[in-house]
């Protein structure tokens, strides 16, 4: 299979070469569904929001159970709580993305500002998990320091 450039360059068409038809050497024309393929894309990117948001969630159950025993609490409740709004807010924009038909031209400008939004935001969200884990949540191992002398077993 072959893809085939449209003069605009915007559009990409795969060809068949027809190989195991009845005209083997007819070439048959299928054109990609642009809004079948935004519609994937943006299913796609709410599953990889769900699975952050998921995450987050657990984070934000951690940090509540350890409470202010955590060095930074009310930093990671913070910036945890605001990656959690901002994700509600994708998806919200996500379903609106997804009941547009870019076919249609007066979808089409929605569609763009909206997809430019959501980009945006994902990229907020991007950087404020990686501050979330610069920060760590990751519970700390017992050190021999705080057990009691006689509990330490000498070889």
């Amino acid at each position: 299979m072959e893809l085939n450039r449209v003069a605009n360059g915007n559009s990409v068409t795969p060809m068949d070469d027809g190989a195991g038809e009845d005209n083997p050497g007819r070439r048959v024309h299928r054109t990609i569904d642009a809004n079948r393929y935004a519609s994937k894309k943006t299913l796609a990117q709410g599953m990889l929001d769900i699975a952050l948001l998921t995450a987050n969630a657990s984070q934000l159950k951690y940090i509540l159970q350890v409470g202010h025993q955590h060095e930074f609490y009310t930093l990671m409740v913070t910036l945890i709580s605001i990656s959690i709004i901002l994700q509600i807010l994708v998806g919200v924009l996500f379903v609106l993305l997804g009941g547009l038909n870019i076919n249609k031209e007066r979808d089409q400008r929605k569609a763009e500002v909206i997809n430019d939004i959501s980009t945006a935001l994902i990229f907020v969200i991007s950087i404020v998990n990686v501050i979330i884990s610069g920060f760590g949540l990751e519970t700390k191992p017992i050190l021999l320091s705080n057990l009691n002398r006689e509990d330490i077993i000498e070889p």
